[in-house]
């Protein structure tokens, strides 16, 4: 049979998985969407496909639920502890032998697992998903076949080749060719033709075109060249980035290689920057436990009284917006000033101890009137009998 204290703490965690699932979805989507409209002129203006998209987008997820999980977790506890408490519920639980750790067991066992999950983002998903993003930006950005998608409208590659294409079938070939390439300052050349294609090779990108002519000027000479030609093949390899010439991003790395870096330049000049990265990842996924403890010091400790259960909410809204502000801003400067770095752990560290003091009967958001002077009693609780 189970006790009915373990049975209390089973409603409880159950209250809470409805309100943190609707909150995670709810807050996830909106920052998803907003950071998702980024990419909107892929599509629109460089005919993105709906997947690639897609993928594009699910991949920063990782980075935004390591922001979210902790808002969403304090936001259950608060509604459900506040709820609770609003209908006596809190009232009966305690008559019932609950304790202040016994009614927070349920949330801080919550908060154990959404840790341990933020750990799982911050130094594996992450990671992961911010190398694939930059991965499939860099091969958008030097795939040019996307870059002469924009049909009607003159794109320029580099700074001396520009391109003009009328139409693009679905099947990648283009109609209505116009290139203008002026690499060679004193020989600029103009090809027409009546389609092409983008094709690539061992030797890098080559822009097919067919039916048309190439028109090169010699100003030196003051001569124009014409040749017809059924084919031909013009050479875009010096516009296309090599993926492992990428210097990668202290977000796209994994923990090892934040606090143990490349000897290359680029890594020991960032090397401080990297240190801070990884110091954060570890951090981070501690706000759930953090948030989650101040939901609960602002609902279950002292007296709870109707006319202080606002302020009590405003403080502890306030509170989780100065932690975070003080973490985003810590990391920053520990990036310059390495001696920072401890301070992102303090501040979490020394709010969950204030609030586990709070939790344990410490002193409390409201000072209690002494008893005494009572009819009766003493100055130290004494029966002194009735007042005459």
């Amino acid at each position: 049979m189970i006790p009915p204290v373990h049975r209390l703490q089973r409603y409880i965690l159950r209250q809470l998985a409805g309100p943190f699932i609707f909150f995670l979805l709810s807050l996830t989507g909106v920052i998803w969407l907003t950071q998702s409209l980024r990419f909107v002129d892929l599509i629109i203006n460089k005919g993105l496909s709906a997947s690639y998209f897609a993928q594009l987008t699910l991949l920063i997820l990782p980075s935004v639920l390591t922001v979210i999980l902790p808002i969403a977790l304090f936001a259950a506890v608060l509604y459900v502890y506040y709820s609770l408490d609003r209908d006596s519920e809190i009232v009966v639980m305690r008559a019932s032998g609950l304790g202040n750790l016994s009614l927070a067991r349920p949330a801080l066992v919550l908060a154990v697992a959404v840790t341990l999950f933020g750990y799982f983002l911050s130094l594996y998903m992450m990671p992961t998903g911010q190398r694939a993003f930059k991965d499939m930006k860099t091969s958008l950005r030097t795939n040019l076949s996307y870059v002469l998608l924009q049909e009607g409208t003159f794109n320029t590659i580099g700074d001396s080749l520009t391109v003009y294409i009328r139409a693009r079938q679905s099947g990648g070939e283009m109609l209505g060719i116009l290139v203008h390439d002026s690499r060679d300052r004193r020989r600029p050349v103009t090809m027409i033709a009546e389609k092409g294609a983008m094709v690539r090779t061992a030797a890098g990108p080559r822009f097919i075109m067919v039916n048309g002519n190439r028109q090169q000027i010699d100003h030196a000479a003051g001569q124009l060249s014409l040749l017809q030609f059924n084919r031909y093949a013009l050479d875009l390899s010096q516009f296309v980035q090599r993926d492992d010439d990428r210097w990668l991003e202290p977000g796209e790395r994994y923990l090892h290689e934040l606090f143990w870096p490349g000897n290359n330049a680029d890594d020991l000049a960032n090397a401080a920057r990297m240190r801070a990265e990884g110091h954060d990842r570890l951090a981070s996924p501690l706000y759930s436990l953090a948030f989650t403890l101040i939901a609960l010091a602002a609902v279950l400790a002292g007296e709870f009284s109707r006319r202080g259960r606002r302020w009590r909410i405003v403080l502890a809204v306030v509170a989780i917006g100065l932690m975070r502000a003080a973490g985003v801003g810590l990391v920053g400067l520990s990036a310059k000033v390495p001696a920072l770095i401890p301070l992102l752990y303090l501040i979490i560290v020394l709010v969950m101890v204030i609030c586990v003091y709070l939790l344990l009967g410490g002193r409390v958001w409201r000072r209690r009137r002494p008893a005494w002077p009572h009819p009766g009693v003493g100055e130290y609780g004494e029966y002194r009998g009735p007042m005459a």
